[in-house]
């Protein structure tokens, strides 16, 4: 896509000076982001940078401390009920895990969320399953429990059901973590497909730096409380920024690296020399 093309739309999502804590732990400070229509963004960072958290922010199911986030120009926090619950059924999320419910088939856990939300006709409904298994290669397992699906199926059913409401953006959490690198092309390859034919805009969180590459049209990295660079992936990797480097190329030294108080730690183990000795 062409990135100097989609900058010229208004954002779908706008964060400015966002900050959220939990308890004494601060996890964002001055965060500012912007998502645009139509583009893939890959939002990259640490275990714990709160990548995910983003995710469950921007769902509305946990609110902010500070700052402004900002929906089709309208400030978040004043969304109606209403208001709320439309904007989650034009997302559709795509877990972790899948998040498939265990003692239903393929069929009847994709019908779900249409049978509760909408009244269409059954027979519509199952026209709809067989047509997003078959975009995800699963149309021949519609009636199989997600028990006899491997990791990557349970993640591409997952993905099908995420597709039922016809969703305008898509949330993609970890979408290849703990898969084989031959089902994790087919996952990266499912999203550029999404994009072209469906027209959806994303928001993929990952730290595979491979998958990241292959569907980005823009990335942002999550570190030291905010999002530290935003760009394209080509800016990425011509990036010679330390804490850059260090995360794309996955690099044991560096910024990101624990960096141990020696002094604190010698004192520490004094301290409890002294409890041992008495």
């Amino acid at each position: 896509m062409d990135v100097n093309a989609i900058k010229t739309r208004q954002p779908i999502i706008e964060l400015k000076h966002l900050s959220k804590s939990f308890g004494d732990q601060i996890l964002y400070d001055d965060v500012n982001l912007e998502v645009l229509p139509g583009e893939t963004l890959v939002v990259m960072g640490g275990s714990g940078s709160g990548k995910s958290t983003l995710l469950r922010v921007l769902m509305g199911h946990l609110p902010y401390d500070g700052g402004s986030v900002r929906i089709h120009g309208r400030e978040f926090a004043d969304y109606s009920r209403r208001e709320l619950n439309a904007w989650r059924l034009m997302v559709g999320v795509l877990f972790q895990t899948g998040a498939l419910f265990n003692s239903m088939s393929l069929r009847d856990n994709l019908a779900l969320p249409v049978r509760e939300h909408t009244d269409l006709p059954e027979e519509l409904i199952q026209i709809m399953i067989k047509i997003y298994l078959q975009l995800v290669g699963l149309r021949e397992s519609i009636d199989r429990m997600p028990s006899e699906l491997s990791g990557g199926m349970k993640k591409r059913a997952g993905l099908a059901r995420a597709l039922m409401m016809q969703p305008r953006m898509l949330f993609y959490d970890e979408p290849t973590a703990g898969l084989d690198p031959v089902s994790s092309a087919q996952i990266s390859r499912l999203i550029l497909d999404l994009k072209d034919k469906m027209d959806v805009t994303s928001i993929v969180i990952t730290h595979d730096m491979n998958t990241a590459f292959r569907v980005a049209d823009r990335m942002a990295l999550l570190a030291e409380k905010r999002f530290y660079l935003v760009g394209t992936p080509d800016e990425f990797k011509r990036s010679d920024d330390p804490l850059v480097r260090q995360f794309v190329d996955g690099l044991l030294d560096g910024p990101l690296s624990p960096q141990a108080d020696q002094q604190a730690y010698e004192a520490d183990l004094l301290q409890k020399k002294v409890l041992f000795n008495r």
